[in-house]
């Protein structure tokens, strides 16, 4: 059986009412002690008092001067005695012998304890043993007219009559110890109770462990976390988090807000609305976040944001990559099903003998493809940009829009890795097809590639709508896109590569009534 772990409020309540008790009894003890010191010091000054009274008294001095002291300093002393509340009150000669005692038998009987300094002329007081018992005790001597000592007096108290004094008094200090603990043990408790709710119950060691794991789980997982409070200040960052916000690893972000934090635009207004995201595609810098935000709560109680990112800027490229493939891939499929029935067809009127027009029909149709292929391959020495293009070609055609290849396109070698390029280019060309989309006939999409002036340059213009000056940035930024059924990435890759490789973009109206996408990025000799 596991054994049951104290949580950190238990302890710290254990600990509290152990060192609060302690202090309680340590300052009861403490004041018994005090209350007995000034006990025996308030004897001490009165069996002081009342000895120097009867050393003093004339009939004391006379009495001693008699043949028989003990009969009139037997009565005397008993009385005052009486009258004081005092245990003894003894008259005794210098030689220690006793005229009076609370008991007749111990007159004429020596005196027992100190009486040295009483002999040499002076007043003390002492805690003795006698014959009554330990008592606190005063001698003080008695002088004659010539200031000789003729005898001395001893008055004393039992400790143990101060003692029981001293116990009719614990009432009143226990009186005031216990509501004393019971104030400190209330404080305690409910201090305990409040740690417990912010704690859940947790032990240290379970802490500790938690605090362990969950430190090595965000340092090490593979998607970054940023954490903010209800004010929106961030609480926690991981190093995945930094590196894909180009965050340094050293910037003092915790507990800042997010507005004094240098974020890219579409991570910043995100944070900055607290709003929930699904798998959201946002950009920052050159990489394309995936995105997932939602408010935290904890027993109904809201305690912040949590916003997940995952890097899927190579996937992105990679699947628009293979859009293009897809693209092509359903191009040729379309092609051969149509070859196949212009095939049967020119089949058919071979079979009908009718020869001529089946010559006809199939040098028309190789004639037109051929012309399309021979302009592209001619044009462009890239294989997998002309492939591309021809790709988009029949695509275009099977949508009813005529793809145009400028006559001037060249491009015999290209400044751009492979990728890059057919990011830019498939992008381009896929947004125009999307914008003529729907419009009326004719519709038509021009695409020029090839370097001018030391620079390559990629111009798509379409027939379409066009696309308003103020939309331009917003494109290019943050994933707009022509769909009507939402948010794209397509203008948004491409102006990541434009980005990477130095260069520039720019959104005009053709000579068609629609949008004229011009990208230019420098040669190899240009770029940094």
């Amino acid at each position: 059986m596991a054994r049951r772990q104290w949580s950190i409020a238990g302890q710290l309540f254990a600990l509290q009412a152990m060192v609060v008790t302690l202090l309680v009894l340590a300052g009861a003890a403490g004041a018994v002690w005090l209350a007995r010191s000034d006990s025996r010091q308030a004897a001490e000054e009165e069996v002081l008092a009342v000895a120097q009274t009867v050393a003093n008294s004339p009939d004391v001095r006379a009495a001693l001067t008699t043949a028989d002291p003990a009969s009139t300093l037997q009565p005397y002393a008993e009385s005052t005695r009486k009258a004081t509340g005092t245990d003894f009150v003894v008259v005794m000669a210098p030689d220690r012998t006793r005229f009076s005692h609370p008991t007749r038998e111990r007159i004429g009987e020596p005196f027992v304890g100190e009486i040295g300094p009483a002999l040499a002329g002076h007043s003390f007081t002492t805690t003795n043993v006698g014959t009554l018992g330990e008592s606190v005790r005063a001698v003080v001597p008695i002088h004659d007219e010539r200031q000789r000592i003729v005898g001395l007096v001893s008055v004393g108290i039992r400790t143990r009559a101060i003692d029981r004094k001293l116990l009719g008094q614990l009432p009143v200090l226990l009186g005031v110890a216990a509501p004393a603990l019971a104030l400190a043990a209330t404080g305690s408790w409910l201090l305990s109770r409040r740690l417990r709710r912010q704690t859940h119950g947790l032990g240290p060691a379970q802490m500790t462990r938690m605090y362990e794991y969950y430190d090595a789980v965000l340092h090490s997982v593979r998607e970054g976390l940023v954490v903010l409070t209800v004010d929106r200040r961030v609480a926690l960052v991981n190093d995945e988090g930094r590196r894909l916000l180009a965050l340094d690893a050293d910037a003092p972000v915790i507990d800042q807000p997010v507005a004094g934090i240098d974020l890219p635009p579409a991570v910043a207004e995100l944070l900055g609305s607290g709003r929930d995201a699904r798998d959201e595609p946002i950009l920052a810098g050159d990489r394309v976040l995936v995105a997932n935000q939602r408010t935290t709560r904890f027993e109904g109680t809201v305690l912040g944001t949590v916003l997940t990112l995952r890097d899927q800027t190579e996937l992105r490229t990679l699947a628009s990559e293979l859009d293009s493939v897809r693209a092509l891939t359903e191009a040729l499929q379309a092609q051969t099903h149509e070859s196949a029935n212009r095939l049967h067809t020119v089949l058919t009127l071979v079979e009908l003998g009718r020869a001529d027009e089946a010559v006809r029909l199939g040098t028309r149709d190789l004639a037109l493809a051929q012309q399309l292929t021979d302009r592209v391959v001619g044009a462009v020495t890239e294989p997998a940009l002309a492939a591309l293009l021809l790709g988009k070609s029949a695509q275009a055609g099977e949508r009813g829009v005529d793809l145009l290849i400028d006559p001037d396109c060249r491009l015999d070698d290209s400044p751009l890795p492979t990728g890059d390029l057919l990011t830019v280019v498939g992008n381009l060309v896929d947004n125009a097809l999307e914008a003529v989309a729907g419009t009326p006939t004719p519709r038509r999409v021009r695409v020029f590639v090839g370097a001018v002036d030391d620079e390559l340059v990629v111009r798509v213009a379409d027939s379409g709508p066009g696309l308003a000056p103020e939309r331009v940035a917003d494109a290019f930024r943050r994933g707009w896109s022509t769909k009507s059924t939402g948010r794209g990435l397509g203008l948004a890759l491409v102006g990541q590569v434009v980005r990477r490789h130095a260069g520039s973009y720019e959104v005009a109206r053709s000579d068609d009534g629609g949008s004229l996408f011009t990208v230019r990025l420098p040669g190899r000799g240009e770029r940094s």
